[in-house]
């Protein structure tokens, strides 16, 4: 098992790893290792435990809310999806879960909201909730009307996503978008992909890793305003692991043009993936190794450097007063 840190995080001072915090990186080092013959070892078992939720449309019967940790699942592709199954079944027997999650594909809605009309939600099965609006307004849902404190989720999962989530592609995801919005209201947040283009996305190596990243983030915890991004090799076979950067832009946007029926021109949006350039220590080259990409994504996006470089221009930007 391998774990590999970059030299440095966003906002640190140049020490390695420093920006996530120790233990966790410890725990992680720990835990996230395949288990050794014989039995999973050194990992936090919680008791199993359900939810029993009467089927109303607005409000958990707050009796009903034990102590067992408290997973909320979330994602872009929509309830029904795949991947969001498959975690499902990965991280049940961890506590108690909920998911809320959109009623249809909502990818590409990265931390959008819904203004111009009604949000509607309804209950579809014990815990879980279908929302008709984007990621971030089922995030919205759950923490302000379904778990609202003191009874916010200990942990709140989005993914699995079908498809990868690295470099700028985090600003356009709506799976990064949700774990944000969690982060946002203070609940620990984690992003999961599988890095795998097209049909016969395998799910189970992503699962797996999903499971025990869960029980060190609760064990643990993750530090405040940060929310882990997580992206697993299609191939996963339980190799290395690696706490990364993202990556600076190395995709090209393509359009590709159409005309339809009535003769107007449409374009279909893509990406081609630039394999020259790929930054040691980044998200993509991890996965491009092989391994597990992990990067701690700030909620605070101020570049502190250049609030002194930028003060000078204060002066410049002044403008006269305007005086009566």
């Amino acid at each position: 098992m391998e774990i590999a840190l970059p030299g440095t995080f966003p906002g640190d001072s140049g020490a390695p790893g420093q920006g996530l915090d120790g233990d966790l990186i410890q725990a992680l080092a720990l835990f996230l290792r395949p288990p050794a013959k014989g039995g999973v070892q050194n990992i936090r078992h919680f008791p199993d435990g359900i939810l029993h939720v009467p089927i109303v449309s607005t409000q958990v019967d707050e009796a009903n809310i034990g102590t067992l940790p408290h997973i909320l699942i979330c994602n872009d592709d929509g309830i029904y999806a795949a991947g969001l199954r498959a975690l499902l079944e990965g991280v049940k027997d961890l506590g108690t879960i909920s998911i809320v999650a959109p009623s249809q594909e909502r990818s590409g809605a990265a931390q959008s909201l819904t203004l111009r009309q009604p949000i509607f939600f309804e209950q579809v099965a014990e815990n879980e909730w279908s929302v008709e609006g984007t990621p971030t307004d089922s995030m919205i849902v759950a923490l302000h009307r379904l778990f609202p404190p003191p009874h916010r989720p200990d942990l709140v999962i989005s993914g699995i996503n079908g498809g990868a989530n690295m470099g700028e592609n985090i600003f356009y995801s709506g799976t990064v978008g949700a774990a944000m919005e969690a982060v946002i209201n203070h609940v620990p947040g984690i992003a999961i992909s599988v890095a795998h283009r097209g049909a016969g996305i395998v799910y189970e190596p992503a699962v797996r890793f999903a499971r025990r990243l869960t029980e060190v983030a609760l064990s643990k915890g993750i530090p405040p305003g940060v929310l882990l991004n997580v992206n697993v090799p299609s191939k996963w076979n339980g190799g290395g692991i690696r706490f990364t950067r993202q990556s600076k832009k190395i995709t090209r946007t393509v359009l590709q043009e159409g005309t339809d029926p009535r003769g107007r021109k449409y374009y279909w949006l893509n990406e081609e993936q630039i394999v020259d350039g790929m930054e040691p220590g980044s998200d993509y080259a991890a996965v491009a190794s092989g391994d597990i990409s992990i990067t701690p994504l700030e909620l605070d996006r101020t570049h502190d450097s250049s609030l002194t470089l930028l003060s000078g221009w204060a002066k410049l930007l002044e403008a006269p007063r305007i005086t009566s």
